[in-house]
């Protein structure tokens, strides 16, 4: 009741009323611009939106600074010390803090999003936070957002990536040049994923404005494992390669000649020199297997072998290598191709009505490398004008995201209306 007797004995014209107004909007235009600058200074350091908390702290200590020093020291020099703890007072520095409290999260929100336009425009790379729409629109770059972690997929055939890196890439904006058509800026987009992110594959889907609307990645499969066929292990040894030999040539590994001493006849070693040498078996050089070269290091050579070779040799013993003549391996060449392209492989099988069925090899949008037909052998490089049946077993080539489409037709099953004549046979109800 004191409060509103207050209120009702105070004039919209008092001086003191105006006085106190101005007041609480300098004090809120003062939280709200603290709060902002650390946003801006923030996003600028760390590229990171300032945590709620900080800015608010940071916009009410101003008020706080204000009303507990500036203040409380002009009423103690003035003699008016016992006035700080009048009703009035205390509304006055209650409202004050409250309507600071509510100024600081405004400030916060216009000083990231003034960061933020000003560093795109500046032409910054990434972002953790939406570019304004007149950035997007007049400005010279193009923003994609990229989906949140728990909305990236794993790429099917590939090693999924780690939940960290994910976390890492959900949300972020990536700024790219304007004027960049949807498939520059998806190409793009799959570069800079797999520089910045370290991932190896990229599966994404681009609307015409930009948006992204599915993606996916994986994992590079790393080291000599995914490049060993079945029944083959990669084994390290000493020897010494020619000058000019290099990863992928056929090599043959040769123990080298020597002398086997022969065991003494009997116990009695009288009579007999040690310094000279033992007599025993000259054993020529002998050939131990063909292997495939991967790596050298000095003395120390790494080759692709049989897993029946590995006992052959030991760690002691310096081999020798001979190089055999190149030969046309196509299915290596094919191998070692599509482990560093874009592109990848897979077999896709046409069920019974399917949507491509009847439809020939050139008019899918892939690169079809061999057919396996539901009754029959493997139809190696097919003519284009094949027609597509019912059970074929596709093996293509394509990128992810070609693939991923083949795919989701594939699995479309057409109903084919019955013929006349099926229709008359079929019974009636």
């Amino acid at each position: 009741m004191s409060g509103l007797v207050f209120l009702q004995n105070v004039s919209l014209d008092s001086p003191t009323l105006v006085e106190d107004v101005a007041r609480l909007l300098a004090f809120v235009f003062a939280a709200g611009t603290v709060s902002g600058l650390s946003a801006l200074v923030f996003r600028w350091y760390t590229r990171e939106p300032v945590p709620l908390g900080v800015s608010t702290v940071l916009g009410l200590s101003v008020v706080a600074l204000y009303l507990n020093t500036v203040g409380l020291f002009s009423q103690l020099v003035v003699g008016r010390g016992a006035t700080i703890f009048e009703f009035d007072a205390v509304v006055f520095n209650v409202v004050a803090i409250g309507l600071a409290a509510f100024a600081t999260p405004v400030g916060r929100r216009v000083g990231d999003r003034v960061a933020t336009d000003v560093f795109a425009v500046a032409g910054a790379k990434e972002l953790d936070a939406e570019v304004s729409r007149i950035v997007r629109t007049v400005g010279r770059v193009t923003a994609v957002t990229l989906p949140e972690a728990d909305d990236i997929e794993d790429m099917e055939s590939y090693d999924p990536v780690s939940a960290e890196l994910k976390e890492e890439m959900g949300a972020k904006t990536l700024l790219f040049p304007n004027r960049l058509t949807i498939e520059e800026l998806r190409d793009r987009l799959i570069t800079r994923l797999k520089d910045d992110y370290r991932v190896g594959y990229v599966d994404v889907e681009l609307t015409e404005r930009g948006v992204v609307e599915y993606l996916a990645v994986g994992s590079r499969a790393a080291g000599l494992g995914p490049t060993l066929g079945h029944g083959t292990v990669a084994l390290s040894l000493r020897a010494d390669p020619a000058n000019a030999a290099s990863p992928g040539d056929l090599v043959q590994v040769w123990r080298p000649g020597g002398v086997d001493p022969e065991p003494p006849e009997s116990d009695d070693t009288d009579g007999v020199d040690p310094t000279e040498p033992a007599e025993g078996t000259r054993r020529p050089p002998e050939r131990l297997f063909t292997a495939e070269l991967r790596a050298t290091n000095g003395d120390v050579v790494t080759l692709a072998a049989d897993a029946t070779d590995v006992g052959k040799v030991d760690a002691t013993t310096t081999y020798r290598l001979v190089s055999l003549p190149a030969e046309p391996r196509a299915d290596r060449e094919f191998a070692s191709l599509l482990r560093v392209a874009d592109e990848t492989m897979a077999a896709v099988t046409v069920p019974e009505g399917s949507e491509i069925v009847g439809e020939t090899l050139g008019s899918l949008d892939v690169t079809v490398a061999a057919v396996r037909p539901a009754s029959g052998t493997v139809q190696a490089i097919p003519t284009r004008s094949r027609l597509i049946e019912p059970g074929d077993t596709l093996y293509v080539v394509a990128r992810p995201e070609v693939l991923r489409r083949l795919e989701a037709r594939t699995s479309v099953v057409v109903e084919v209306p019955p013929t006349a004549a099926e229709a008359m046979e079929a019974p009636a109800d």
